[in-house]
């Protein structure tokens, strides 16, 4: 239900289920005519990376899942509802701070531990997190409701 024709980048709350929060986190503005979509392999180191750190902050009893959309415009975010709208923009900005800064091997980038081990892109990750930070620095609850 919602309108991709102006959606913009952000963080949005998408849904309140019983006492999960999904966060839609989006970084590419839908259906782009550049064609301007996160590439997989730096999607994926992203998302190592991301789920790293909001895994190991004190929040990590109420972080639901972590993981990017389909259509390459963003990740979801799922906590639970005893972390308000504001904290849970706090372990974004802190999680993508992490990223820009990430240097040496990425986490659970080996055989054993992921399924496509050889596709990542830390570079990648940290231009998605870069950009992020920007759109996110004035970012505040109230920016968080879908316009229509």
């Amino acid at each position: 239900t919602v309108n991709h024709d102006i959606l913009q980048k952000g963080m949005y709350i998408s849904r309140i289920d019983g006492d999960v929060v999904t966060y839609d986190i989006r970084m590419k503005r839908p259906n782009n005519e550049e064609n301007d979509y996160l590439q997989n392999a730096a999607m994926h180191s992203f998302e190592h990376l991301f789920a790293t750190y909001a895994r190991n902050t004190k929040y990590a009893d109420s972080i639901v899942y972590i993981g990017p959309m389909g259509c390459r415009t963003g990740f979801y975010f799922l906590v639970r509802d005893n972390i308000s709208h504001k904290e849970a923009l706090k372990i974004l900005l802190e999680s993508f701070k992490f990223i820009k800064d990430f240097e040496g091997q990425i986490p659970g980038t080996n055989k054993k531990e992921c399924g496509n081990y050889k596709e990542h892109d830390l570079n990648g990750a940290k231009a998605i997190a870069i950009d992020m930070l920007e759109v996110l620095k004035d970012w505040t609850e109230e920016r968080m409701i879908y316009e229509e």
